[in-house]
């Protein structure tokens, strides 16, 4: 069966909206003329026809994290002014995406048949996680969801600008250092070997740095593709590795014990945290709702197992910063800020500051990363290519010191 759209004026003269299954649309519109509403109009529901466009894809589509914040800011602000219905077919008729334009209108139907936003966003579960809907969920239960679909607009804002500079971060560095790689692969692949076929008939021994450069660079022109399968291989068996828990938990516990990116991933976890804490705190959802939420989000299994932790302390009669401090591997001043937050009534500000401090200092060091990555890069890439190029002048100059001899 399909899914269509329909507008109708019911016996009462009043017009209804929403969405029918049928097998054609004559079917549908018989089902409604059974129901006696006279039909305004009908075709087929936003999903299928999105399908229909997109030649049935075998994946099901999704909201990205930019398209979910997008979505969220402009439901944040339509809803100020506007019914929810009216809001989310404005919305949705303004997308130029087929797969959100499906996703929107999906939810518009489930509004229009009488349910409540947050079970609506339930049927699609992909797009919207359970932590979204059940801030949603809160704010339509004490009648306040203009005010928190502004604050999670607003939280998921700040997230989205936290990736990009992690993303930047990473991206940065990695196009440099590949780039240098490839580089240097082709001087040694190309380059050495021609220039250095020429001193095979010279008939005197070659310095040492020549004849170690001209190996390397023989077995790189040889073997490349048998790096390549290697490198192929080990990355497979490090995708399957991650797969086991036991595996997977232990590599966390590695990266957490780095001296530099283990404060970096403890730090954005906790700034993470204590945002999205801070702010369903201040919209009135439950503190073990929400930290039973947010820690299946996490992906570090040293931090989620942390998270979990905290979550039985807590249910357990203990406070947020006590069990912050039991678990070891939150910053100290998150620890001290939550302490003081439960100690004056204000958990939800202070847990407020304690990310704004985090991210700061993020900010900081990934400036001050960046700014010392780059150097060293093009320095280890410059005296990898000295060495070549060493290695090459040596025999020259050993074969003109000869000739002036």
């Amino acid at each position: 069966m399909a899914d269509f759209d329909y507008v109708a004026i019911d016996p009462a003269g009043k017009e209804r909206g929403g969405r029918i299954k049928a097998d054609t649309i004559d079917d549908a519109r018989a089902k409604l003329d059974a129901r006696k509403l006279f039909v305004v109009r009908l075709e087929p529901g936003v999903v299928e026809a999105a399908r229909k466009r997109a030649g049935l894809s075998l994946r099901a589509p999704k909201l990205s994290s930019k398209e979910l914040t997008l979505f969220t800011r402009q439901l944040s602000t339509l809803i100020q002014v506007s019914p929810l219905e009216e809001s989310l077919r404005t919305i949705g008729k303004q997308s130029e995406q087929d797969h959100v334009r499906a996703i929107v209108g999906k939810v518009h139907g489930g509004v229009l048949e009488g349910r409540r936003l947050a079970d609506a966003l339930g049927a699609e579960p992909k797009s919207f996680p359970p932590l979204y809907r059940a801030m949603i969920s809160a704010g339509e239960s004490s009648g306040s969801l203009p005010t928190i679909m502004e604050r999670l607009s607003d939280l998921m804002e700040r997230q989205a600008v936290m990736r990009s500079k992690v993303l930047t971060a990473i991206a940065y560095p990695s196009v440099l250092a590949t780039f240098a790689i490839f580089v240097v692969a082709a001087l040694m692949i190309f380059v050495v070997p021609k220039v250095v076929e020429q001193f095979d008939t010279v008939g005197q021994e070659l310095p040492f740095l020549t004849r170690m450069v001209m190996a390397i660079s023989a077995f790189l022109a040889g073997y490349w593709w048998l790096l390549l399968i290697l490198m192929a291989l080990a990355g497979f068996g490090f995708w399957r590795a991650m797969k086991v828990e036991s595996f997977r938990y232990r590599f966390d516990a590695m990266l957490l014990g780095l001296p530099l990116l283990g404060r970096l991933i403890r730090d954005l976890h906790a700034a993470r945290m204590a945002r999205t804490l801070s702010t369903m705190i201040a919209s009135r959802l439950p503190l073990m709702e929400g930290l039973s939420l947010t820690a299946n989000t996490v992906h570090n299994r040293v931090l989620r197992k942390a998270s979990d932790e905290i979550v039985e302390a807590i249910r357990g009669g203990g406070s947020l910063s006590a069990a912050l401090r039991r678990a070891g591997v939150f910053p100290p001043l998150l620890v001290y800020l939550a302490a003081s937050g439960e100690s004056a009534g204000r958990l939800d500000t202070m847990l407020e500051r304690a990310a704004d401090y985090l991210e700061r200092e993020f900010d900081s060091f990934t400036s001050a990363a960046l700014a010392m990555l780059e150097p060293i890069i093009i320095i280890l890439m410059g005296g990898i290519v000295a060495v070549i190029i060493l290695s090459i002048l040596l025999p020259i100059l050993q074969l003109q010191s000869l000739t002036g001899a």
